[in-house]
C-alpha cells in the first residue's frame, strides 16, 4: 500500500510555543480560526472502537502539533495552537454520538467559526478499512453524529473526513461492529492510517478541500 509506506515514513512535525487561552489566541490570530472536529463516544469504554476513530485522529493531531488546552468547558475537549501557521480549535464532543451537535453548535455560535471553516472528521461503513474521502458538503448518510451536528448547525455546508471502517461480516449488526474494537488485522495498520487522516485535514488546512481531495481520495 502507497499510503501505508508514506505514513510510515512520515517526518516528525516541529511543535511550537501555542497561545495560553483561546481569547489570547483570538486577539493574536492573523488569519481566520478554523475548527477541527472528531466525531465519537466519551468513555473508557469506547475509546478504542471503529465509532471512535474521528477522537483517535483528533488525539494524534494534538500529540504531532503540539497543540494545548485552551478554555474549559464540560462539553467539549479543546486545544488550540497552529497547523503551518494557521490559528486551529481540535474539538471532541463530550455528549453522546447522537447528541454531539448541540455542544458543538453552542461553541461555534459562541466563538463565531463559519461553518465553511470547519472540518469534521468520522467513521463510514460505507467505505472500505483504510479508505479516505474527503467531501465538502453533503447529508448526514445516515451517521448520527452527522446528523446531530447537521442539526445545530442548520447546515450541511462544511468538510468531511471519511474514515473507512469497513462494514461487519454476516450475522453481526452495524451498532454492535461500530462499537466494537478493530480487529487484529485493522489493528496492524491502524497506526499509520490516523497519520494519512492527520495529512488529510493538514492538506485540507494548507491547500483546499478541492486539492486535498485529489490527494487522498484515491484507494490505497
Amino acid at each position: 500500500m502507497r499510503w501505508l509506506k508514506r505514513a510510515l515514513k512520515a517526518p516528525t512535525r516541529q511543535k511550537k510555543r501555542q497561545p495560553s487561552s483561546l481569547a489570547d489566541f483570538a486577539g493574536v490570530a492573523e488569519k481566520r480560526l478554523r475548527l477541527i472536529v472528531g466525531l465519537g463516544n466519551p468513555g473508557a469504554t469506547y475509546a478504542s472502537t471503529r465509532h471512535n476513530i474521528g477522537f483517535m485522529v483528533v488525539d494524534r493531531l494534538v500529540r504531532e502539533y503540539g497543540l494545548s488546552g485552551c478554555i474549559s468547558r464540560i462539553d467539549v475537549a479543546l486545544a488550540q495552537g497552529h497547523i503551518a501557521g494557521i490559528p486551529v480549535v481540535a474539538a471532541k464532543p463530550l455528549a453522546y454520538m447522537n447528541r454531539s451537535g448541540e455542544p458543538l453548535g453552542d461553541f461555534v455560535r459562541t466563538h463565531g467559526v463559519q461553518c465553511e471553516d470547519m472540518v469534521v472528521i468520522h467513521d463510514d461503513i460505507d467505505l472500505a478499512y483504510s479508505r479516505i474521502k474527503i467531501k465538502e458538503k453533503g447529508g448526514d448518510g445516515g451517521h448520527n453524529g452527522l446528523r446531530s451536528l447537521i442539526d445545530a448547525l442548520g447546515t450541511e455546508e462544511f468538510v468531511r473526513v471519511r474514515m473507512g471502517v469497513g462494514r461487519p461480516e454476516v450475522g453481526i449488526g452495524v451498532v454492535e461492529y461500530v462499537l466494537g474494537e478493530f480487529d487484529l488485522m485493522q489493528q496492524s495498520t491502524l497506526e499509520p492510517f490516523l497519520t494519512l487522516a492527520v495529512e488529510a485535514a493538514e492538506g485540507i488546512l494548507c491547500e483546499s478541500a478541492k486539492e486535498a481531495m485529489n490527494r487522498f481520495n484515491r484507494k490505497p
